[in-house]
């Protein structure tokens, strides 16, 4: 654990808790932009975790997760370590309930970024000169985009046997193999050898319950397992998917499916079907493998080759 952590030029030595802004940025209004940052610090050595929130503008359960953990009072009560708590990275983007930035970009495909670019690149750059150098590792927390309702899960790189430990501290209902992608965080904090998980749950513009208490109780435990904090809490058993795939439309017209997201399907179980609005065509959809539902579209009127059922396998 470092004697100081530096944000912006403010320091925050050990035993100190302060709300500090990552960088300021300047709208076309002149509107000042900041990205707080919320340090908690032991005066007691142990590892630096980043909670981020708020990536995507829209997908506000992580945000709610965040504010729930500072509310909490568990983050200024550490034992030893420090906790970085960004509940809101994409500013702009959750003013404008959007997930893309005003230019229309991805702040997720933005990084490492650039310091004269874009304002997601600058935003990236400042991810990884500001906070990403300070951290051991972190949490992401993201929801399902494109009214997709993610069933909780933490998605990580199995062959990386830290993810997988770290995975299941946090002890999620799903663990998924999920490969990096190209200028993601979790791509780049990983070139810096800064694990980072990344928290998939709910549906984007809609508060849910079980994805914000699940997420909760998982930075509790991962903070527990990793001796910040004392809590006692359900171990969080996990089941193990190893492969992902999508069931999607073979047909367009109208979806509907009583399945319920987080529930086991068997091989060629029909889970759905797709109809014309007038009565005429309807065909079923059958389940490609043994598993769960990990993820399900609540877009009721659908085009042919959308993704609609995620299934995870064992």
């Amino acid at each position: 654990m470092p004697k100081q952590i530096v944000i912006n030029k403010q320091i925050i030595k050990p035993g100190e808790s302060k709300e500090v802004n990552m960088n300021v940025y300047r709208l076309p209004t002149r509107t000042i932009m900041e990205i707080p940052v919320h340090v908690f610090r032991s005066v007691h050595e142990g590892p630096v975790v980043l909670l981020s929130a708020g990536m995507h503008g829209d997908e506000i359960n992580g945000i709610e997760i965040i504010r729930q953990l500072l509310r909490g009072g568990h983050l200024s009560r550490l034992k030893k370590g420090s906790i970085l708590a960004m509940p809101i990275i994409n500013i702009i983007s959750f003013l404008n309930h959007s997930r893309d930035l005003p230019d229309g970009k991805d702040l997720n495909r933005c990084f490492p970024g650039s310091q004269s670019g874009s304002l997601g690149s600058r935003i990236a750059y400042d991810m990884m000169n500001e906070i990403v150098p300070q951290i051991d590792l972190g949490v992401d927390f993201h929801t399902g985009g494109a009214r997709i309702n993610n069933y909780p899960q933490i998605r990580c790189v199995f062959k990386d046997n830290r993810n997988l430990e770290l995975a299941r501290m946090f002890g999620s209902p799903f663990i998924l193999n999920a490969d990096y992608r190209e200028k993601s965080f979790r791509l780049e904090a990983s070139r810096k050898g800064k694990p980072v998980l990344v928290y998939e749950a709910g549906e984007s513009m809609r508060f849910n319950e079980k994805a914000i208490t699940e997420g909760v109780n998982g930075c509790l435990r991962l903070m527990k397992n990793l001796g910040m904090i004392d809590l006692e809490l359900d171990p969080g058993p996990s089941l193990i998917l190893n492969d992902t795939t999508w069931v999607r439309a073979d047909i367009s017209g109208m979806f509907r499916t009583t399945k319920k997201y987080g529930s086991h399907i068997k091989k060629n179980e029909i889970i759905g079907s797709i109809s014309d609005p007038y009565g005429e065509i309807e065909t079923t959809l059958k389940a490609p493998e043994t598993g769960y539902i990990i993820g399900i579209n609540n877009k009721p009127v659908i085009n042919e080759g959308d993704a609609l059922i995620h299934v995870g396998m064992e």
